[in-house]
């Protein structure tokens, strides 16, 4: 039977996989969208000879809230680079090693330099009122500055979620089934 300390160390875990899980859902919408937008644009520039620039930036901002929300989904799903011919051999203690020092001295200071520089650059963008550098384009490019400090924060919520289950791992308790989606269920 599991400590208290272990059921509340998975009850957390499984809560962060659980809000990077509904962003992954989310997610699928921006991409839908990226695509109809992409769509409309091309369509009215190059069969109806009518061009916007708001719309063309659309699916811009779309496709880069789409890229940048994601990537803690796919961290979730397992859709990271490693060198899977030696981790699949791996025991799940020393599955749980790598993702543990992988994700504490590769993934940690990535996000802390992300996250510093990505506030700073959001900040000052926010500051002047950065908006498109065309007259039609769109307002607010803050906005997309600041889905880089989503990223950071989306991401590392899901590096705690990967560390917590390699610490889990590492005290003998047995690693709770992440749901992977195939390719061929698309």
């Amino acid at each position: 039977m599991p400590s208290p300390k272990t059921r509340i160390l998975s009850a957390v875990a499984d809560r962060l996989d659980a809000l990077t899980e509904g962003v992954g859902r989310i997610v699928a919408y921006f991409t839908l969208i990226t695509v109809l937008i992409c769509f409309a644009t091309v369509y009215l520039r190059y069969a109806m000879g009518i061009g916007f620039v708001w719309l063309q930036e659309s699916y811009v901002w779309t496709h880069v809230a789409a890229i940048m929300f994601g990537s803690a989904y796919a961290m979730l799903q397992g859709g990271f680079v490693r060198i899977d011919t030696l981790y699949n051999r791996m025991s799940d203690k020393g599955k749980a090693l790598v993702d543990l020092f992988g994700t504490l001295v590769f993934l940690g200071p990535f996000l802390w330099m992300m996250g510093t520089s990505s506030w700073f650059f959001f900040i000052t963008s926010w500051q002047m009122s950065e908006r498109s550098a065309y007259e039609s384009g769109l307002p607010a490019i803050y906005l997309v500055k600041g889905t880089l400090v989503v990223f950071v924060v989306l991401v590392g919520v899901q590096g705690v979620s990967i560390v917590l289950r390699s610490l889990l791992a590492l005290m003998g308790h047995r690693p709770t089934a992440k749901p992977i989606v195939s390719p061929d269920a698309y």
